[in-house]
């Protein structure tokens, strides 16, 4: 398990390692509110194609306990909810408590309330026993924790042994072509995109910073293998736009 750095990085800028969970807080209360829409507008919809196919890996059953962590506005629990049924869990938790009430929210009024639970919790400091876990997912969240090898420990920690756990997130992608591309609408569009949609142009420029900063696929898969997770795959979606890591705890 890794040792905490004094420093880390916000996007682009160097800040002390205890301020970036303040500074990443501010980011995700800010786009809450259109967390969704902003989803669906920027990714023109396909991180609904990027889910479902995160949830076909998962191999959850009936009757089994998941995690949703940096569950956020809750699309990936809507999933595992109704695939657990009423003698399954699944836990969204997020370190957010805007995102937690809009994942909340949004749950119920799609009725689903009786097995989903909601938590608010740090990735690098679970609060849940060892082995809890069947499945463990987090979409598009591990890029904003702050020290990721101590996250990764956490949940190989609560996963039962045989469970799995399903990294989604921003990747590398594998043409140079396609990154030039990425890179241009990502610093050039996205900004823009969100101060006209969600009035907040720097939280979605602090999105594209994280995601350039983020590890690329090798790098990740490495990380998961040295806490302990076996098996360890990685899947690139969308040219690696998006990668989809999947690591055994035996």
């Amino acid at each position: 398990m890794s040792q905490q750095a004094a420093t880390t990085h916000f996007g682009f800028k160097t800040v002390a390692s205890e301020e970036k969970e303040t500074l990443v807080a501010g980011v995700f209360h800010s786009v809450a509110a259109k967390y969704d829409m902003m989803n669906d507008l920027m990714s023109f919809g396909i991180h609904r194609l990027w889910k479902r196919f995160t949830i076909d890996c998962s191999g959850v059953r009936r009757g089994q306990r998941v995690l949703d962590l940096a569950g956020g506005t809750g699309d990936l629990t809507a999933k595992f909810s109704r695939i657990v049924g009423e003698t399954g869990q699944v836990v969204l938790a997020d370190i957010n408590d805007s995102m937690l009430k809009v994942g909340r929210d949004k749950l119920r009024n799609l009725g689903i309330a009786g097995n989903v639970a909601y938590v608010q919790a740090n990735a690098e400091c679970l609060p849940f026993p060892d082995n809890y876990f069947d499945v463990i997912s987090i979409g598009f969240g591990l890029r904003n924790v702050t020290d990721k090898d101590k996250a990764l420990a956490s949940m190989f920690r609560v996963l039962k042994p045989g469970g799995r756990l399903l990294v989604l997130e921003f990747s590398k992608p594998v043409s140079e072509v396609l990154a030039k591309l990425y890179d241009l609408y990502s610093f050039r569009l996205l900004p823009k995109m969100g101060e006209l949609v969600a009035n907040d142009s720097e939280s979605y420029r602090y999105l594209a910073e994280s995601i350039r900063m983020h590890p690329d696929q090798q790098t990740l898969k490495g990380m998961m293998e040295g806490v302990g997770f076996e098996q360890v795959e990685y899947y690139n979606l969308t040219q690696g736009v998006v990668a989809l890591h999947r690591g055994y705890k035996f």
